[in-house]
């Protein structure tokens, strides 16, 4: 039998770090509020000439060296991301030619905040096959290019950054299962209203931003991240108990803390990056992983639950052992 494993992780982001003190002077905002609603004390915004590419190649060069693996190993590349740089080709491509990789699939996964682990899903799925040996799964957001920066609702909550992965063949398993899901009747609930097909006049004028129904959105989530995770663990015969870390989209700490809650976890057990990055989309599950890894809180042999949530609907989980 065949499984995948996680074997490294890494993340990249912006230089140009932006507190809530730094909105105050653009848009009718305060710390205060931001921190009492949402928890994000500060987030990373790609200056002009950095490009989502830019920050997946930082991640994956990093996740590479954590794994220990080189460009030649590389059999497989899945981009998650809302904010391609190009309508075509994919960033993954555009990725694959940055490392030097010639000749395996490389393709992006669109379903926003939930990307990275509808794309984590897929790469499994082509290990477990046996068509793909060690797979670069990144996600990688300029999220803030769809943004109305005087909508106070909307722009003090997410960020830009990519966080990635390398998940290779083993005879052990890693990833214990996959649950995805969405349902497109609550599309104007969070979306981008246009596109290339569909009012691309709002592209080329550059008013293509997000919008969301937060209300909604919250309790939505709220629910579908707590159904998700008993669904996982139910799959898999075990118990909230048996979580060593619950790894989820970093929205805002209000949905962290209540999806904890509703699963009688304690926050000590959630790895919570929202208060540093903001909502990075595809790219907030794999940064807020590379940061428990790297300072210590997770530890090979532990088990993990990521999950997200994102516009669509769309929400899924992934249940393994590190």
């Amino acid at each position: 039998m065949i499984y995948s494993q996680i074997t490294g992780t890494g993340s990249c982001l912006p230089d140009n770090c932006v507190t809530n003190k730094d909105l105050e002077k653009i848009v009718d905002t305060s710390d205060v509020w931001i921190r009492e609603r949402t928890g994000i004390e500060q987030r990373y915004i790609a200056p002009k000439g950095v490009n989502t590419c830019d920050l997946a190649h930082g991640a994956a060069i990093h996740a590479m060296e954590s794994a220990g693996v080189t460009t030649r190993d590389i059999d497989l590349i899945i981009v998650a991301t809302t904010t391609a740089d190009r309508v075509f080709p994919s960033t993954a491509c555009l990725l694959q030619s940055r490392l030097d990789i010639h000749g395996c699939p490389a393709f992006d996964v669109q379903a926003v905040c939930t990307g990275f682990i509808y794309a984590l899903d897929v790469a499994d799925k082509f290990i477990r096959s046996g068509t793909s040996k060690c797979a670069l799964i990144v996600g990688a957001e300029t999220f803030s290019r769809i943004l109305n920066w005087e909508d106070r609702t909307t722009c003090v909550l997410f960020g830009d950054g990519a966080g990635a992965v390398v998940l290779q063949a083993n005879e052990e398993p890693g990833i214990y299962s996959s649950h995805l899901h969405a349902d497109g009747d609550y599309v104007d609930y969070l979306h981008v209203p246009c596109g290339v097909s569909n009012n691309y006049q709002a592209i080329i004028d550059g008013t293509a931003y997000v919008e969301m129904k937060g209300s909604e959105v919250f309790k939505m989530a709220v629910r579908m991240m707590g159904a998700v995770v008993d669904e996982a663990l139910e799959a898999n015969d075990m118990v909230r108990s048996d979580i060593d870390w619950l790894i989820p989209h970093q929205a805002n700490i209000r949905i962290l803390s209540a999806t904890a809650k509703k699963l009688d976890l304690p926050m000590e057990r959630v790895v919570a990056t929202v208060a540093q990055h903001g909502n990075t989309s595809a790219a907030s599950i794999p940064l807020a992983l590379d940061t428990a890894v790297r300072d210590g809180r997770v530890q090979p042999g532990q088990t993990l639950l990521l999950e997200g949530f994102g516009g669509g609907f769309t929400w899924g989980a992934v249940l393994l052992r590190f």
